[in-house]
């Protein structure tokens, strides 16, 4: 990808007030991980899947993500951990030769940590052997979908303190995406729009 990356503009379409908020204070320290947006193409459309995490005692239980995870010590750099975590998670070996590009990278305040999006476009559709412990299910999502206006909408949603917060949200497939994860997405569909 060799245009400039919107950035915040692009994700602050999906943002709730408390990333606004993190935005204008960032922290001086934050833990490093990376996600994989994996795109294959179907049917004449671009999809990619969407983990839901399962329900633990944790910031996001329960909710809708892009496989990845933290960056670990042995990790050569933070496309590996996207590659290694989406293996882990999913089943899915990803070689880089298929990785396109790095998309904006974005502060989650509930878990501290600062999330870099890379993107990879692979040939055929996946096989999926989810890992039980990190993944409830899988949810293949196309791009059109994302881009649809009838799938977007803002939604409460509560925050694992209690707190519930005004979400801007994807509503794809009976699931709801909201937060990082449906900030990234929205730099991704600027990306694609910037194309057409």
């Amino acid at each position: 990808m060799t245009q400039s990356l919107p950035g915040w503009e692009a994700q602050i379409r999906m943002s709730t007030q408390m990333h606004k908020n993190a935005r204008l204070k960032p922290p001086k320290y934050s833990k490093q991980a990376a996600v994989l947006m994996l795109l294959f193409y179907h049917d004449d459309q671009l999809w990619m899947p969407l983990i839901q995490r399962p329900i633990y005692d944790g910031v996001h239980s329960g909710q809708m993500a892009l496989p990845g995870g933290k960056y670990e010590a042995q990790d050569k750099d933070l496309l590996t951990t996207a590659l290694r975590e989406t293996h882990e998670e999913i089943g899915v070996k990803v070689e880089r030769d298929y990785v396109i590009g790095q998309l904006s990278e974005l502060y989650i305040p509930p878990s501290n940590i600062t999330v870099s999006p890379f993107l990879a476009i692979i040939p055929d559709k996946p096989s999926y052997i989810p890992d039980p412990l990190e993944v409830a299910n899988i949810t293949e999502v196309g791009l059109k979908a994302l881009q649809s206006p009838e799938n977007y909408s803002e939604k409460e949603v509560k925050i694992h303190n209690g707190q519930i917060l005004k979400a801007p949200s994807y509503q794809i497939a009976g699931k709801t995406i909201w937060g990082a994860t449906a900030m990234m997405l929205s730099e991704l569909l600027f990306l694609f729009d910037e194309l057409d």
